[in-house]
């Protein structure tokens, strides 16, 4: 996550420089994503049947080499196929070590397992976008964070252990490819966790896609500005999920903390519309991202804690919703930031509804991306009370 940090701060500005519009880029972060939501399951699949280790290491390898890939990129065509083959790779990682983690964490100790396991995220997140905001070039944070993840590769075949006992593999069921993209995840008992996934994903990578274009455009903000933004919400974000969400969820349970955290991400996004200044960008930022982190691993703990087909399927599966909402969030977010800021699509809208500081901006698909959560947050929440009665 150090090297994925490092390159947040470059990634819209090394592709605006090779000439991809806003809506382009959207794409671009899209297609890492669509990856993730094909290749997530079979990999989680793969790892309940293989071991978790090979799934990380094979993952770690691949992304490494389309990282550099990416770098040495000179047009849009090369940008989409090495981000796509960073998305195949990864999405091996993510969801194995996830499982990992609840391979060796009780039930009662799943949510602070969880919660480290976002730390150690979030930890990328302060080092990572100030490390890749003062580097200068754009190209150089794909080397380096090909390099960091090249490193963890070694360090993972030298001395990480196979969580994954044989007896535990066999006590699973086994479902089949087709399985894992209808009859598991539809009609399965977890689907409102894993629509959860979806729709925190889909409001926060909306935000993540434009918001780099949106201050750049409103406050001549460059990647150094994001690159302190991203660490001073890390600071914030990393405590709270590394000491205080194993207690938090024991206290209150699951579904609690993940209402708190879509309010959160709600009530960041509004006021980001409002924000005036470099602090005031960097508190609302902090909120939404308080919230969005607060979801993922508590997320991610309830449906361990509740599947019967391996913890690296319901994961993987978990992890596919998830980056469908991050490939459909960017798509739509890019357009609307293009639409704001190229008129006249919304230009009466803007008008009638009294909202014409957001026009020429982009800020108008933050409110959109908000309301949708908002909504999907009122839909979700008797759902959500039946899966925590059955816990």
């Amino acid at each position: 996550m150090l090297g994925f940090g490092i390159i947040i701060p470059n990634l819209a500005y090394y592709a605006k420089d090779i000439g991809a519009s806003p809506t382009e880029i959207s794409i671009l972060i899209s297609i890492y994503s669509g990856m993730h939501l094909i290749f997530a399951p079979l990999w989680g699949r793969l790892s309940d049947k293989h071991g978790r280790k090979p799934a990380i290491l094979l993952g770690l390898l691949g992304n490494a080499i389309a990282l550099v890939g990416f770098g040495i990129s000179t047009d849009y065509i090369w940008l989409s196929l090495t981000r796509s083959a960073a998305g195949i790779a990864s999405a091996a990682v993510i969801p194995t070590v996830m499982a990992y983690v609840a391979d060796v964490t009780t039930s009662e100790e799943r949510g602070r397992g969880m919660g480290l396991m976002g730390a150690a995220m979030g930890l990328g997140f302060i080092l990572g976008p100030a490390i890749g905001g003062v580097m200068g070039r754009h190209d150089i944070p794909f080397f380096v964070a090909g390099a960091l993840s090249l490193l963890t590769f070694i360090f993972v075949l030298m001395t990480l252990p196979e969580s994954l006992q044989k007896k535990t593999a066999s006590e699973h069921t086994w479902v089949s490819p087709r399985e894992l993209y209808s009859k598991t995840s539809i009609k399965s008992p977890l689907t409102p966790l894993f629509l959860i996934a979806f729709f925190s994903a889909f409001s926060f990578a909306g935000l993540e896609a434009t918001f780099p274009l949106f201050i750049k455009n409103t406050w001549q903000y460059g990647q150094k500005e994001l690159g302190y933004m991203f660490m001073i919400m890390g600071v914030i974000v990393v405590p709270l999920q590394g000491g205080l969400l194993g207690r938090l969820i024991n206290t209150f349970g699951e579904r609690k903390i993940i209402i708190a955290g879509m309010l959160l991400n709600v009530l960041g996004m509004v006021l980001l519309v409002n924000a005036f200044s470099f602090l005031t960008l960097t508190i609302y930022l902090t909120i939404t991202g308080i919230g969005y982190q607060l979801i993922r691993p508590t997320n991610t703990s309830w449906i361990s804690k509740q599947t019967h087909i391996g913890q690296g399927t319901a994961i993987g599966i978990m992890d596919a919703f998830l980056s469908l909402g991050r490939v459909l969030g960017p798509i739509l977010s890019g357009w609307l930031y293009d639409r704001t800021l190229h008129p006249p699509i919304f230009k009466n809208f803007f008008s009638i509804t009294h909202l014409d500081g957001l026009y020429g901006n982009g800020a108008f698909s933050y409110v959109v991306l908000a309301y949708i959560l908002l909504i999907a947050a009122g839909f979700l929440y008797f759902p959500l009370r039946h899966v925590e009665q059955k816990t």
